[in-house]
């Protein structure tokens, strides 16, 4: 961030606020914090259906405490922020597909609720770290060489990524204009535990395991790069720990593979022709290639991926999705029911 702080923060936090900890991400960092800290974190989550308190099941009661609301709620997000010494905002409306048919959502949520709590951040004066996506940046060229940078021109491609580009902006100008001690990371596709079977990896795997064939969108050649969601906390709590305030660091573990290649993984995985799965019409504005270029984290603050082997990460996560059908199984019926009302 151009002619912002860049002094660090000392980790000296032990009451720490996640705001949509109830999702995918989100939980997977409330998790990595009881397992690898000592911090007491409170979840900030609206329960939209992309929440899951199941997600969240076993955490220590002395360590962990769940509220209900939303976080364009001024008065509640004051109250919670009295009380925290740091916040990691995951909340937001992120469903690609769901933005195209319905944007006002994700105005609400990305737009509206990131402004409420950096205005609190800014009142309380405490830590505040953005999750935001590499969708920010639009797409590359399937042959292109190049990697998304913390340098690299935004230019987003649909009603989320737009409005994930104007929350960063947003975080940008409040440490900028009002001191507000904040960082930013911008993480490539995250796959793993607790991923709502909506998305492209949980999707084909519970078809899989329910003997449905899985679908890609037009030839399958769309590529993405992915990280295990364990990966991503963890260089997350490095940012939060390390990062220097007012910068932007992006979030990558080289995972590019393309969605057929993935497809046929997750097929052979499971035990089948690694050709069982049908081709269904692309989706408006599908971006080509995302690929991060995650330099700045690793040699600035040493950050490494623990699954640097993608072929490892998914393994390890079909074998959740196969032990935990009690998660993923009152969301599928539904989740399938709206693809196919789509012709998807």
């Amino acid at each position: 961030m151009s002619g912002s702080p860049s002094t660090r923060w000392e980790p000296a936090a032990l009451n720490i606020l996640v705001t949509g900890g109830a999702g995918f991400i989100g939980s997977n960092f409330v998790h990595y914090l009881i397992d690898e800290t000592e911090h007491r974190v409170t979840v900030l989550d609206k329960l939209t259906y992309a929440g899951n308190l199941a997600s969240l099941e076993g955490l220590p009661a002395e360590r962990f405490t769940f509220v209900k609301g939303d976080i364009a709620d001024a008065e509640l997000v004051d109250s919670l922020f009295a009380e925290h010494d740091a916040v990691v905002h995951y909340a937001a409306e992120s469903h690609n597909d769901n933005s195209l048919d319905e944007p006002r959502p994700f105005l609400d949520t990305n737009i509206v609720g990131t402004y409420t709590l950096l205005e609190a951040a800014r009142r309380h004066g405490i830590r505040f770290h953005h999750i935001s996506t590499d969708e920010v940046y639009g797409d590359l060229e399937l042959d292109d060489p190049a990697r998304f940078t913390e340098q690299t021109p935004y230019n987003p491609s649909s009603p989320y990524s737009s409005t994930k580009a104007g929350s960063d902006l947003l975080v940008r100008a409040w440490v900028r204009s009002f001191g507000v001690q904040a960082t930013i990371s911008n993480c490539s596709n995250n796959y793993g535990p607790y991923q709502h079977v909506e998305k492209f990896i949980p999707r084909q795997i519970t078809n899989v395991l329910r003997g449905q064939r899985p679908k890609l969108y037009g030839r399958g050649e769309n590529v993405r790069d992915w990280i295990h969601a364990d990966d991503h906390s963890s260089a997350v709590l490095t940012i939060l720990e390390h990062g220097r305030i007012g910068e932007t660091y992006l979030i990558g573990a080289d995972g590019e593979q393309n969605n057929r290649d993935v497809v046929e993984a997750i097929l052979t995985g499971l035990g089948q022709p690694t050709d069982a799965y049908d081709l269904v019409a692309d989706r408006p504005g599908h971006d080509l290639r995302y690929a991060i270029d995650s330099t700045k984290l690793r040699t600035e603050l040493g950050w490494t991926p623990r699954y640097a082997d993608f072929a490892a990460g998914l393994a390890d996560t079909i074998a959740w999705y196969r032990d935990h059908e009690d998660w993923w199984a009152p969301q599928k019926d539904a989740t399938e029911a709206r693809y196919r009302a789509q012709g998807q």
